[in-house]
């Protein structure tokens, strides 16, 4: 793999900087102006910039760490994460009661981490056991009907699962071509981040919206006419340049095919069922309200969400025994990029608690004026703003915690924000999922895929050079779909 920075220059060689850094923001957030904080919970009023800063270097560190620091991050990546959790951690209790301090994690860890999570781990285990066999032969409409089948799968087995199944069969149907990179790039597009955009299994921002009270299908009806116009007409410039480029290598010697055409046969097909399950688990827990709870360190635990994660954990299990273990190997399967999601996001979660908590002061708080940016003169919000600075940071910054920013931003209440600010969430939702395509680090199958490519020999560009592709295809589109439903 080609790196943007040798490894050795990108913070290894100096390590004490970076810890004497963070010791000095420990002092700042700990002897910083008197942060009051409620009986209930966080003062957002009285909090200070500099809370939120740990926030800030964990997400930097994210979308750094892969590209100028590889190695290093590699091998040290929990470190990271643990070390900014640790400089929010340790300065609350210091400086707040034991009591709320511990309510406020434990909520944080019990309600939202943990079902986060073990959803992800479900369908990252699900979809690594189905297998597709196979080889066609391509060609555009092949190409075509690939890309618009995985998108429309992305909003069922997630965008993670989607392009874990489809991205292997898709570089066998075109690994004869001279050029090849772009159908990796529109797979990125579509498949990875567009297509993902129905429903909360598709990309993890909108179950992070689940949680916070969207319904299931909320996302379904008030982002299919979005999805339906930034995925067509992507598929649709796909379409043209596969034909272009179909046209221009028909004057090149054809090339022996490594892998030649063979009926496709799918394989793990009880995984299928598995993700039924892991549906019907999530609709239950939406509407089953037996009215049963238990309260652990403050945070209250309701019995049908308690049953959801469990049958997260039981279809895991079941998926792991009932796939067989060659079919997990074809697929390149392993446990690597879940054990550095489920690690990178429990240091988010934890430093995004300050955030949150500022965030809900609204024009009361340090973001003030990030609330002015995305309100009109009149106090309403501006949506097309909530679309591209959402988008705009999701682009580079983890787009899962870039939602719950805005979501915040915008009030925080999911029953307001699906009725009468409904198309302020829709703006919220589609810049979080569908710009998350505008970079390899925007979400986090981007990179999976290019890793993927590239060790299969398809010559992908670099990382700014993806970015030139996504701003001369995507950036029009999204501009479009904000003047056409945002402005």
């Amino acid at each position: 793999m080609t790196h943007t920075v040798p490894p050795a220059r990108a913070g290894s060689r100096h390590p004490g900087r970076f810890l004497r850094a963070t010791a000095l923001l420990a002092v700042g957030l700990v002897f910083s102006p008197a942060p009051a904080f409620a009986s209930e919970g966080l003062n957002g009023a009285s909090l200070s910039l500099l809370w939120a800063l740990p926030f800030a270097g964990i997400l930097l560190c994210i979308a750094t760490g892969p590209v100028l620091y590889p190695h290093l991050w590699e091998h040290h990546y929990g470190k990271f994460a643990a070390l900014w959790a640790a400089l929010v951690v340790v300065p609350l209790f210091m400086l707040v009661d034991a009591h709320t301090v511990t309510a406020t994690l434990t909520h944080t860890v019990l309600l939202e981490y943990v079902p986060f999570i073990l959803l992800l781990l479900a369908l990252f285990t699900v979809a690594g056991g189905i297998f597709v066999e196979g080889n066609l032969h391509d060609s555009a409409f092949t190409n075509t009907v690939l890309l618009g089948v995985g998108a429309l799968l992305a909003s069922v087995v997630g965008t993670t699962g989607a392009s874990m199944i489809l991205i292997r069969p898709l570089i066998r149907a075109n690994d004869d071509r001279y050029f090849n990179a772009h159908v990796v790039i529109f797979f990125i597009f579509l498949v990875s981040n567009i297509g993902g955009s129905l429903t909360p299994l598709g990309d993890p921002p909108l179950f992070l919206g689940f949680l916070k009270g969207v319904d299931f299908f909320w996302t379904t009806t008030h982002l299919f006419r979005e999805t339906l116009l930034a995925g067509g007409l992507v598929l649709f410039v796909f379409m043209i340049i596969d034909v272009v480029l179909h046209h221009r290598e028909g004057n090149f010697p054809s090339k022996a095919d490594p892998t030649p055409d063979s009926p496709l046969r799918l394989h793990g097909k009880i995984n299928l069922l598995l993700l039924v399950v892991i549906i019907a688990a999530i609709l239950i827990s939406a509407s089953w309200k037996p009215g049963l709870s238990v309260t652990v360190a403050g945070a209250t635990l309701e019995l049908q969400n308690v049953m959801r994660d469990l049958v997260f954990v039981l279809v895991t299990i079941a998926s792991i025994v009932l796939t067989r273990s060659e079919h997990r190997a074809a697929n390149g399967f392993s446990w690597g990029p879940i054990t550095e999601v489920a690690v990178l996001f429990a240091g988010i979660f934890i430093c995004i608690v300050p955030v949150m908590a500022m965030l809900q002061a609204g024009a009361q708080g340090d973001f003030a004026p990030l609330v002015a940016l995305v309100s009109h003169a009149d106090g309403s919000p501006n949506n097309l703003a909530y679309f591209w600075l959402t988008g705009g940071l999701s682009s580079f910054l983890d787009n899962a915690p870039t939602y719950l920013v805005f979501f915040e931003l915008a009030g925080g209440d999911a029953k307001t924000l699906m009725t009468t600010g409904a198309m302020t969430l829709a703006a919220i939702s589609a810049g979080a999922v569908f710009m998350g395509a505008n970079s390899y680090i925007g979400n986090a199958p981007n990179f999976m895929v290019y890793a993927i490519a590239r060790d299969a020999g398809v010559k992908m560009p670099s990382f700014f050079g993806y970015i030139l592709w996504s701003a001369a295809i995507l950036l029009p589109v999204f501009a479009l779909i904000g003047w056409v439903f945002f402005l």
